[in-house]
């Protein structure tokens, strides 16, 4: 062990973390009045027509349409949203077995895009089997974009956050986030009661309604994994197979945020430790730290933070700016570890690093789409003190990225906090009910042991939430599982055309290890508002 660990404050913020998410769990969020409409209403909308045509001109083989959705699910003939929609039609029409829907993470990541971009990567199995099917979910790209913030506002906090927040950042999170609710509230005010997760998996029915099909087969990651959750438990009989990889938590996302996050916090913070505990291992592979880099990395944050890297954009890259990056990056697993460690030797010499690059405008879409829908998703309780006893104990057990992640700007997952006890919009769309699925057919949890952003934990809950959850592991570092895993992608291939999931208990263990530079890996400078399935390795 660290010198640090030994630290009695460090056992001290730790005890206050575990005190105050015990007391988040027995608060939760304020249960409510369901604002979403049953199953049985959403067959009184009409089902969209799909005009399919070229898409935006590109020739990938991919067509395009638009499906008309109710903005409010509990006024089928009210007025209404245009939701993007692509497909690709099964390679193999005389063997073709129905559609394959790709969700991305996010939430604000645009489907059309995921599937197009994802399409390569998938087996020939599944590409013959399927027609690849994507769509923009509500309030995302190019079916109505949530809008808050303008670029330049955008710009101003998370250029002015700090990778060591002083004195006053609290009090500072609190004021930002109220300004960025009021300005969601002023440009996209009509949509945000409704771009929640029980309206789009009721517009999913709907597209599958549109698309011909009894069944849908449906493959969501990271918090598409929460979608098919909820479209699950509202339409089980509709679903044929169902892959939840990255899986949520439901009930505690939903319902006890602060415990939800609090587990994030400390996830993401144990993925970039064990990544700094290898590169006090191997010094030459990594090239970061000199045999110390928990401290070197610390004291990076602080001197980018006190004399700023000036950008090609000429915009300035802070120790926020390198946390932020971290954050998405870390994601990637094991084999980017060595490019990790080069892009930190090269901030802390001041030199070009994919590390120091400032959230760009496309990230702030993402972002905005990120904070809307987790704010109409989820209840924290309507306290001032309990939001800064709660943050103060989550950026305390994470000391390397808690910090400033937690007391920034609104951006992402787990620093909502501030913004979603201010928020200006009813729960309108927030799915409210079991979460068990009773009825579905099996459907496959993947949870990936070292998972950063969605602990592995949540996916052992899900599997065991679901009436038909069956959870398949993977023993790894990284976000996600299918395709970075042969393993973990032949048993979910399998699954998807043959309908039969795997044994209980199975453990997949094949990460591909830390990879040598100059091999490049094609996820290393990934922006975190690109989602794609990775090429099977």
């Amino acid at each position: 062990m660290t010198r640090s660990a030994h630290d009695p404050r460090r056992y001290l913020a730790w005890g206050a973390s575990l005190v105050l998410i015990a007391i988040a769990a027995l608060l939760g969020g304020v249960p409510g009045a369901s604002g979403t409409a049953s199953a049985a209403e959403v067959g009184a909308a009409s089902v969209p027509v799909l005009s399919w045509g070229p898409c935006d001109g590109a020739k990938d083989g991919f067509e395009c349409a638009t499906a008309r959705v109710p903005l409010d699910h509990r006024r089928p003939s009210g007025p209404t949203l245009a939701l993007a929609v692509t497909r690709r039609p099964a390679a193999d029409p005389a063997h073709r077995t129905g559609v394959l829907v790709l969700h991305p993470g996010g939430p604000g990541n645009s489907g059309v895009d995921f599937a197009r971009n994802s399409y390569e990567a998938l087996p020939a199995s599944l590409r013959d089997a399927f027609d690849v099917v994507g769509y923009d979910m509500r309030g995302v790209a190019r079916s109505g974009q949530v809008e808050c913030w303008d670029d330049q506002t955008y710009a101003t906090a998370v250029d002015g956050a700090r990778g060591a927040p002083g004195p006053g950042a609290l009090r500072q999170a609190v004021r930002q986030a109220a300004d960025f609710a009021a300005a969601c509230r002023e440009r996209s005010g009509d949509l945000l009661p409704f771009v929640g997760t029980g309206s789009n998996a009721k517009d999913l029915d709907l597209l599958r309604q549109a698309l011909g099909e009894e069944t849908l087969t449906f493959y969501g990651r990271s918090f598409g994994s929460y979608v098919g959750t909820v479209y699950a438990a509202q339409f089980p009989r509709r679903v044929r197979a169902m892959v939840l990889d990255g899986a949520y938590d439901p009930r505690r996302y939903a319902d006890v945020p602060y415990a939800y996050d609090a587990a994030q916090f400390t996830a993401l913070d144990a993925a970039v430790g064990r990544f700094l505990d290898w590169c006090g291992r191997e010094v030459a592979a990594c090239g970061f730290g000199e045999g110390r880099p928990r401290q070197a990395f610390q004291a990076l944050k602080r001197d980018l933070d006190a004399n700023p890297v000036i950008t090609a954009s000429g915009r300035p890259a802070t120790g926020y700016t390198l946390a932020y990056r971290l954050m998405f990056n870390i994601n990637a697993g094991k084999e980017i570890w060595p490019y990790l460690g080069q892009a930190l030797r090269s901030a802390q010499a001041r030199q070009a690093s994919f590390l120091l690059s400032p959230p760009s405008p496309a990230s702030f879409d993402f972002l905005t789409v990120n904070t809307a829908v987790e704010c109409a998703d989820r209840r924290y309780p309507d306290s001032r003190p309990l939001l800064g006893a709660f943050v103060t104990a989550e950026t305390a057990s994470a000391p390397l990225l808690g910090p400033p992640i937690g007391w920034g700007p609104p951006t992402y997952d787990h620093n909502h906090a501030p913004a979603c006890t201010q928020w200006p919009a009813e729960r309108l769309s927030r799915f409210e009910g079991s979460y068990r699925a009773a009825g579905s057919a099996p459907i496959l949890v993947l949870g990936t042991t070292g998972d950063p952003d969605t602990p592995y934990q949540d996916a052992v809950a899900l599997a065991g939430t679901l009436d038909g959850g069956r959870l398949l592991t993977f023993d790894a570092e990284g976000h996600t599982a299918y395709n970075r895993s042969t393993c973990v992608s032949g048993l979910v291939d399998a699954y998807l055309t043959t309908l039969v999931v795997p044994p209980p208990g199975t453990v997949c263990a094949d990460e591909a290890p830390p990879e040598p530079l100059g091999l490049r890996t094609p996820v290393v400078e990934a922006d975190e508002a690109r989602d794609v399935i990775p090429t099977r390795r």
